[in-house]
């Protein structure tokens, strides 16, 4: 049997996306009771985001608007990263924890903007 597979499904970037989003469900499991509804659900949120407008913004027929989901993917795997700042910063997290996180943060930036330039580009010809 074939499993049919969405587009977005097959990109590398996505997955790593959703890696991350268990990475970053995994951290805040161990941030204090009083963030459930602060820090703690905000970096939630924008972890979300990342693999939801990565897979809605490759699902479009625009090329213009499937850089324009990318481009805010980007803006909230930028948001997920200053949150892990403010995190290590108030103790909730570790250095090394941070560390590990931002290495994941740095592939799915760079495959981000690889896959715009690569739209930008078909837009172009």
């Amino acid at each position: 049997m074939v499993s049919y597979k969405y587009s977005f499904e097959k990109l590398d970037v996505w997955n790593e996306a959703r890696d991350l989003v268990k990475a970053i469900y995994r951290t805040t499991e161990n941030f204090p009771d009083k963030e459930k509804f602060g820090l703690n659900s905000q970096i939630q949120k924008a972890v979300i985001s990342i693999v939801s407008n990565i897979a809605e913004g490759v699902s479009r027929n625009s090329i213009k608007e499937q850089m324009r989901f990318i481009e805010i993917a980007y803006g909230s795997l930028m948001e997920v990263y200053c949150q892990l700042y403010v995190a290590v910063d108030l103790e909730y997290m570790t250095a090394e924890s941070f560390e590990t996180i931002k290495q994941q943060i740095d592939k799915i930036a760079n495959k981000l903007n690889a896959l715009n330039r690569s739209l930008l580009e078909r837009l172009n010809n």
